[in-house]
């Protein structure tokens, strides 16, 4: 069944990889022939190590990463990307399972399954140190992952993989270990559980094995592609990753479904709210989230608003015309900034005061034209 489900991508592959060898000139590079066996092998066999070196790579990559999300730094965050070594052992498991090296599988998941463990434990305990208990954005982003993410971790895979087999290339890998981002929802999963989260805890849980599956499952059919391994020897271990990628789907293809209902709901209710309510049609609209929780639609709303002018039953007016125009249950949460205006002088006011202005400028002129110069 594996056979029947990966030979005719890597078929594809070859046969787009042949069409394009004929190519010269600007596009030789197409032509280059792929590291041998040997080196390849032994140049994953030494970045799959568990050394020291990796470990503290791997510890301040965490710092980085875990005080950059608690400060909401994407900078920080991107730079914690780059330090990270975590990219080299998972590419070296796609490469393990397309040649059925089962040491290499071995130390390489080992290297994973410890710098993850250290990565979390880091993130706890700074978040225990710091104290800083706030949810931003940069957290939450890396705890709904949805077929998005797993696209992202499939190409990104392919990507790495392919740049281990090509020296030309290998200035793109940082650029690979940006986009998938492995480091940062391990950090998420600490500070889930520094702060007894749950839902943050395997929401970013669920984006690393996202991440990781997808990643050895499309380097392993790019190692196979580019002639390392043979499907016979990957059968198994295609198979098991095909099974945890599709397995994976279901809740990322939920998340996928509530993300797009999310946005429809959420430019529909701004429109509603702007152009068909009398309360907010002239107010200040500063923030509108919209979420699906259990069945129903949950709206929270931030509006600045002179004090006083907007009323509890104006709100649940509002409420009952969502809910009949959004055929669905609505729990409104509206937030009503209170905004205090001062004029100074009144118009009647400012306009006297220019006309006597301006007769005092009238009578200055009349008055200097009366006077004869002498001589």
């Amino acid at each position: 069944m594996p056979e029947r489900v990966h030979r005719p991508a890597i078929r594809t592959l070859r046969r787009l990889s042949g069409v394009l060898s004929v190519n010269r000139g600007n596009w030789q590079w197409l032509d280059q022939k792929p590291l041998p066996l040997k080196i390849l092998n032994r140049s994953l066999w030494r970045t799959a190590e568990p050394s020291f070196n990796y470990y503290i790579m791997l510890f301040l990559s965490s710092v980085i990463a875990t005080l950059g999300l608690l400060a909401g730094s994407t900078a920080a965050i991107i730079g914690a990307m780059i330090v990270a070594p975590l990219m080299g052992p998972i590419v070296g498991m796609a490469f393990a399972i397309t040649m059925g090296n089962r040491r290499l599988l071995k130390r390489a998941g080992l290297s994973v399954a410890t710098g993850a463990l250290l990565t979390i434990g880091t993130a706890y305990l700074l978040c225990q140190i710091v104290g800083i208990n706030t949810l931003n954005p940069e957290i939450l982003e890396r705890t709904r992952p949805t077929l998005l993410d797993l696209a992202i971790g499939l190409a990104a895979g392919a990507a790495g993989s392919f740049g281990k087999t090509r020296r030309e290339v290998a200035d793109a890998l940082p650029g690979v270990a940006i986009a998938v981002a492995l480091v940062p929802p391990l950090s998420v999963i600490g500070i889930g559980l520094a702060f007894g989260d749950s839902s943050i805890f395997f929401g970013s849980s669920l984006l690393f094995l996202t991440n990781l599956a997808g990643i050895v499952l499309s380097g392993g059919l790019v190692f196979i592609w580019q002639d390392y391994g043979s499907m016979k020897r990957a059968r198994k271990g295609l198979t098991a990753s095909t099974a945890t990628v599709l397995l994976l789907g279901v809740p990322l293809g939920f998340a996928m479904k509530d993300l797009i209902i999310e946005e429809r709901a959420r430019t529909l209710v701004g429109r509603l709210i702007r152009e068909e309510t009398l309360t907010f049609s002239e107010t200040d609209i500063r923030r509108l989230r919209v979420a699906a929780v259990d069945g129903a639609l949950q709206i929270d709303l931030e509006v600045a608003a002179p004090e006083g002018s907007i009323a509890r039953n104006q709100i649940e007016l509002v409420h009952q015309f969502l809910e009949k125009e959004l055929s669905r249950n609505i729990v409104l949460d509206v937030n009503v900034l209170a905004v205090e205006g001062f004029e100074i002088g009144t118009t009647d006011e400012l306009n006297n005061k220019k006309q006597s202005e301006k007769g005092e400028a009238d009578r200055t002129d009349v008055e200097q034209s009366e006077v004869e110069p002498e001589g």
